[in-house]
């Protein structure tokens, strides 16, 4: 960019911008966004760009830069919920979307007409489920291979072809499993028939419901060889099934937890806001589905109590289990709660809204809700 078009933007920000909470966008030469960012004082944060140092990423931002926008918010949170609508929405050239922590994976139920177990690192929007975050990807990878080989599900790659029973020709002879999982019998060998859809499925849903806590079939078929095992005198074997069983009863217990956390994560929470633009947010299992203007009056009081009770008492999975867009938010609301969690303060359970009485008296203003969300 040429200097005298940097000094035409730094001037347009020095004459208009104010210190406030706020969401910006550095824009292309074809308005395309090219970087989103938020900042408690806009003014301050968009005139450190013009004294980054060359080499700084600060400094290559704004000298791709053709135009600066700024949008005013009431307070950090709901810049930091804008700012993440944002990068969703244009997926910005210079923005890292939701930096993962390499300690932290997720396992991934695939969206493919034949489910596969995978372990990740991050979310993306593709329909599949996610569940967790889980730290320690070996301990997730062994879990997903356990699950795997006891239900015999594929772990083959997404582009083998699947010959399910119920797609092969009439009269059309065998094949033979492509993997040695399948030729051992530890693969129910969709890609050669040795399954219908629905016997596949069902296996699925087993899987499914592990992870979801719902059932211990994957580890009462591991005690079940761990027991063989070692009637057998293969104490070795038995040993190595041992330690499958921990892996898989940790990994459980740790979704089980962070299942439990997300639940907690159901509240309204009022944020104070700049020049008293207060807002309140209805939060259902670390989403938030609903965002409206602090009641003040008890008219307002009794339209937030009614859209409380709308929104809880819609049916919810008992799943832990995310969709890629929720697990992203969830992820958002957990973290800034973690940092910030002097906020709990500010939070109200919705169970108060539905023993309101005519003059909602408890939503006067929120009051400690005693979590412990650490």
């Amino acid at each position: 960019m040429s200097a005298r078009r940097l000094e035409q933007l730094r001037e347009d920000v020095r004459a208009r911008a104010e210190n406030r909470p706020g969401v910006y966008r550095m824009k292309g030469p074809s308005e395309e966004v090219l970087y989103v960012g938020k900042s408690v004082k806009v003014r301050t944060r968009l005139l450190s760009y013009f004294r980054a140092q060359r080499g700084e990423k600060g400094a290559e931002i704004i000298g791709h830069a053709h135009g600066v926008e700024w949008d005013y918010v009431p307070s950090e949170f709901a810049a930091l919920l804008e700012e993440f609508r944002l990068i969703k929405r244009w997926r910005p050239l210079y923005n890292v979307e939701h930096k993962r922590d390499n300690l932290l994976c997720f396992i991934k139920l695939t969206r493919e007409a034949v489910p596969r177990l995978l372990v990740v690192g991050q979310v993306i929007n593709d329909g599949a489920e996610y569940f967790g975050p889980l730290r320690g990807r070996h301990g997730a990878t062994e879990a997903v291979r356990a699950v795997s080989d006891l239900l015999e599900l594929r772990d083959c790659s997404s582009d083998t072809p699947m010959r399910l029973a119920d797609q092969i020709e009439l009269f059309r002879q065998g094949e033979d499993p492509r993997c040695m999982r399948g030729q051992v019998g530890r693969c129910l060998s969709p890609c050669a028939g040795g399954c219908t859809r629905i016997e596949y499925l069902a296996r699925v849903s087993q899987a499914r419901d592990f992870l979801n806590g719902v059932t211990d079939q994957p580890l009462a078929l591991l005690r079940e060889r761990m027991s063989v095992a070692s009637r057998r005198l293969q104490f070795e074997f038995a040993a190595e099934l041992r330690d499958r069983a921990a892996t898989l009863e940790r990994v459980q217990a740790e979704l089980l937890q962070i299942g439990q956390f997300v639940e907690q994560l159901s509240f309204v929470y009022t944020v104070p806001g700049h020049d008293g633009e207060d807002r309140a947010y209805v939060i259902r299992r670390g989403s938030v589905r609903a965002e409206l203007v602090a009641p003040r009056t008890p008219n307002e009081r009794r339209a937030l109590a009614a859209m409380v009770g709308e929104i809880f008492e819609r049916p919810a999975p008992a799943t832990i289990g995310l969709r890629a867009h929720e697990a992203q938010e969830v992820l958002l609301v957990a973290r800034w709660f973690r940092l910030n969690p002097e906020e709990l303060e500010r939070t109200v359970p919705a169970a108060s809204f539905s023993a309101l009485g005519p003059g909602l008296g408890s939503v006067d203003a929120p009051s400690p809700s005693g979590r412990g969300l650490g």
